[in-house]
């Protein structure tokens, strides 16, 4: 009972170093998320701009 407790004991050690620590994967996984974000960001700026103008214009018409 003791050395099950014990390796269970490390076992959790273990996981607990290996949540802390930043892989490649999780680095590329990040990129090809904020790769299509930084892309459209521009376009989408412009179109809240335009909407926004044409509602305060279209305000103006009432």
């Amino acid at each position: 009972m003791r050395e099950w407790l014990q390796g269970r004991k490390n076992k959790k050690r273990r996981d607990k170093r290996r949540k802390d620590q930043y892989s490649l994967i999780d680095l590329f996984l990040d990129v090809l998320i904020w790769i299509p974000e930084l892309l459209f960001l521009p376009f989408r700026i412009i179109y809240w701009l335009l909407r926004g103008v044409g509602r305060f214009i279209g305000e103006g018409f009432n």
